[in-house]
């Protein structure tokens, strides 16, 4: 099973580098999309040995991940595995999704941080197990961790979606597309480190789009 860790960045580069070695250690390929940072994050990334796409402008996460699907699929992977780059997502992790990957018949599974949550910020555990619930309604399966960023996508899910998102709410569209494809979705239990790292998701304005996003969602809902 050919895998690719895609990384989206956005001005990393206090971990990056060493995030990437890490990777490259376990003999994984990696592509990190460096979007429109203003700090060293892409040279340093080049420098660790990582394949580099770089946004000109800031574009959004959900606009990294799918430059990063179209360069798996143009280079022949089997599997996608999605992480951060900030540290909060442990390598350690990795073969544990690729073996669930090659005794399942799942096309994504999802990073559930949701069993140890002593040390998760109490805010974004509310708003974790919210967005869980409201997502796992409109996807019609159960999803405990919907918004951990730590995933592994097969090719044949990549395929077939049409995302039509380009921040944050990208990462629920693909659950909610990859359900309505067809495909069931797993979850499984990963570690977690949080060292007072400051989250770049704004609050008011991506709380805002991500219901815009989920009142379209719920329209288009078939009956």
């Amino acid at each position: 099973m050919k895998a690719c860790v895609v990384i989206p960045t956005y001005n990393e580069a206090k971990t990056i580098a060493g995030l990437i070695e890490q990777l490259r250690k376990q003999g994984l390929d990696v592509l990190v999309v460096d979007d429109g940072s203003s700090d060293n994050t892409y040279n340093l990334a080049r420098q660790a040995g990582s394949a580099v796409l770089r946004n000109q402008n800031n574009q959004g996460k959900g606009a990294s991940l799918v430059k990063g699907f179209n360069y798996a699929l143009s280079h022949g992977y089997d599997v996608v595995i999605t992480m951060d780059g900030d540290g909060q997502h442990l390598p350690a992790d990795i073969p544990y999704f690729i073996r669930m990957a090659e005794d399942s018949k799942s096309g994504l599974i999802i990073g559930n941080r949701m069993l140890k949550t002593q040390r998760m910020p109490r805010l974004r555990l509310l708003t974790n197990m919210f967005m869980s619930w409201v997502i796992s309604k409109v996807a019609g399966q159960g999803i405990p961790d919907t918004q951990c960023g730590f995933r592994l996508l097969k090719k044949e899910v990549i395929e077939k979606l049409s995302l039509g998102t380009s921040k944050y709410e990208t990462e629920s569209e693909i659950i909610i597309q990859t359900s309505r494809l067809g495909f069931k979705i797993e979850s499984m239990p990963v570690k977690t480190v949080y060292a007072g790292e400051k989250s770049q998701i704004n609050p008011f304005i991506d709380t805002l789009r991500f219901f815009k996003f989920i009142l379209r969602e719920l329209w288009t809902i078939k009956p």
